[in-house]
């Protein structure tokens, strides 16, 4: 069976333009959904060198593990890969007190895979799915990861893990299928 996804995306827009709210929430990132990429802030807006901003100084800092806890290093890092900034997130990443975190984990991957150590990444991949085999990002993330090592078949296989943990309407299961060219076909 091939459903097209482009069709009913395009209606989505629409529908949010006509209804005046611009793009749907999961298209900027700021639905309830944390599978969508971070918004933008001033550590990767105002700051340098792989500086944090740090909202209480109200200024950019140099991270350190004791100046931050890990939801605010794992924020800082997110928003560093998305960024395209790989080897910030990563230095950030190392500084968390939890390196199991399924999140650290997911996001090594991802910063090492797209600065080009695609092994390292799924490596990675593997260790945050041991500590939490339902976390959808890191499907999603493994899946593009196989996708561009040219395995489509196991690349539709974590779509379909994905859909079977009750992701089919989150950012991750959609940004996977956009990759494998928007249709599904299990």
């Amino acid at each position: 069976m091939v459903v097209t996804l482009k069709s009913s995306f395009t209606a989505v827009i629409a529908a949010g333009f006509l209804l005046g709210a611009g793009l749907p929430a999961f298209a900027a990132g700021t639905s309830t959904d944390d599978t969508a990429p971070p918004p933008k802030t001033q550590t990767t807006t105002k700051c340098t060198d792989g500086k944090v901003w740090d909202k209480e100084k109200k200024e950019c800092v140099k991270p350190k593990k004791s100046s931050f806890n890990d939801d605010q290093l794992f924020q800082a890092a997110r928003e560093f890969a998305y960024a395209g900034q790989y080897e910030n997130a990563i230095k950030v990443l190392h500084l968390a007190k939890n390196q199991d975190d399924p999140r650290i984990l997911n996001y090594l991957g991802y910063a090492n895979r797209k600065a080009g150590r695609m092994q390292v990444g799924m490596n990675y991949y593997h260790k945050a799915l041991e500590k939490d085999e339902n976390y959808i990002l890191a499907r999603s993330y493994m899946g593009q990861a196989l996708l561009q090592q040219g395995d489509e078949q196991a690349a539709r296989v974590q779509l379909v893990e994905i859909r079977d943990r009750g992701g089919e309407d989150t950012w991750a299961y959609r940004s996977l299928l956009q990759s494998l060219g928007g249709y599904r076909k299990y």
